[in-house]
């Protein structure tokens, strides 16, 4: 099963994997799933980077290099995940985690998140 993480539990998989909560470790760390991560995830710290968030002090260069070495697939943002937002009913505003549901919808893979209000988004969806 393909599996996509979110940002913070990426970058907690990523640079704090004591941080990830039990039921995500145990889901990344299955060799039968397949962690994946969005390019939205990287503009997403990219952009929060610059705005000096502290839950997001990473260089994405080297985030997703590391990601890549360790197994990782990179899911590009496709024409489909954008307009699959438009039909996203408005439980979260962030656009981020917007596109991260549509991707997951649009692909079919497990959206891991640690955000309640996101877990509340119909199809593959999980909170960790």
């Amino acid at each position: 099963m393909k599996l996509l993480l979110d940002t913070h539990v990426l970058l907690w998989a990523a640079g704090a994997p004591q941080r990830l909560p039990p039921a995500a470790r145990i889901l990344i760390e299955d060799r039968q799933h397949q962690p994946m991560f969005s390019s939205a995830s990287l503009w997403e710290v990219v952009i929060k980077r610059s705005l000096a968030r502290e839950d997001f002090n990473v260089d994405a260069r080297l985030l997703r290099r590391g990601l890549l070495d360790n197994g990782y697939e990179e899911l590009p943002i496709r024409g489909e995940h954008v307009t699959a937002v438009a039909a996203l009913p408005a439980i979260h505003k962030d656009p981020f985690d917007r596109i991260l549901v549509a991707q997951a919808q649009v692909e079919e893979i497990l959206l891991l998140t640690a955000d309640p209000l996101v877990a509340q988004y119909p199809g593959p969806v999980r909170a960790v």
